[in-house]
Parts: structure tokens; C-alpha cells; sequence
């Protein structure tokens, strides 16, 4: 009798570690995009590509910004191992200012959190600054 617990201790005790051994991976080509600079009004949208590069399927379960002026979009289904996906960003350039946001991505991946930074500045090009103006009334006399 003891040796049949301790045949079927062993038993789970190898099934559990091979169990655990499952996970998903996720790997971002790049976890910062820079807009540089651009203008108002200028498309907002960049993507975030990754790799499942684990072992089980990876589920996205939540994709938050730091601000509302920032929408990200998820994938709706798993990644399978091997497999590719994108995070949508779409950044409201209506917003003359510098841009600096945070994208956290919480998913089942080994490391369940992850940040993700977008950053850049939006200008408006029908406003010239006075010194501009300034250097071009000198020029012009």
C-alpha cells in the first residue's frame, strides 16, 4: 500500500511540473514608437507588433492607456504559440502637445504585465511662432 501512494504521489508530482512547464511568452518587436514630430490632425494610428513565443496559447485579456486621448485596440482571440498579433494605438492629434503615454498590456504571458510607451510631439503648422514671423519681417525689408 505504501508503495502505491508513493507511486501515485510521483505520478502527480511529475504531472504538475509538466503542467506548469506550459505558458505562453509574449515579445514585442518594440515596446516604445516614436510619432517624432507631426502634425495636427495627422493619423494618429501605430501598431504595436508581438510574438507569441511561448509554449501555450496567449490571451490578452485587458489593454489600458494612460490617458483618454489614447485608445488602444487588442486582439479579440488567443495567439497561438508561434504566432503574431498587433495592439492598435490610436493617439488623438487634434491635441496640440508633446506626447508621452503609457500602454500597460495584461495578459496570461509569463510576465502578465507589460508596459508599452508611445511618445512624440503634435504641432500645428498654421502657427508660426513670433520669432519666425520676426525673422521674416527682417528678411523682408
Amino acid at each position: 500500500m505504501k508503495h502505491l501512494f508513493t507511486v501515485l504521489f510521483i505520478s502527480l508530482l511529475s504531472f504538475s511540473v509538466s503542467a506548469q512547464e506550459k505558458a505562453a511568452k509574449i515579445e514585442f518587436k518594440t515596446d516604445v514608437i516614436d510619432y517624432g514630430t507631426i502634425d495636427k490632425g495627422a493619423d494618429g494610428v501605430r501598431v504595436f507588433e508581438f510574438t507569441n513565443t511561448g509554449n501555450a496559447p496567449l490571451i490578452i485579456s485587458k489593454v489600458n492607456s494612460s490617458c483618454g486621448c489614447t485608445v488602444p485596440k487588442k486582439p479579440e482571440g488567443p495567439i497561438l504559440p508561434g504566432e503574431t498579433g498587433e495592439i492598435q494605438v490610436k493617439y488623438d492629434t487634434n491635441r496640440v502637445m508633446p506626447i508621452r503615454k503609457t500602454i500597460t498590456v495584461i495578459s496570461n504571458a509569463d510576465t502578465p504585465t507589460v508596459a508599452l510607451k508611445i511618445k512624440g510631439e503634435v504641432i500645428d503648422p498654421s502657427k508660426t511662432s513670433v520669432l519666425e514671423k520676426k525673422s521674416e519681417s527682417v528678411m523682408q525689408q
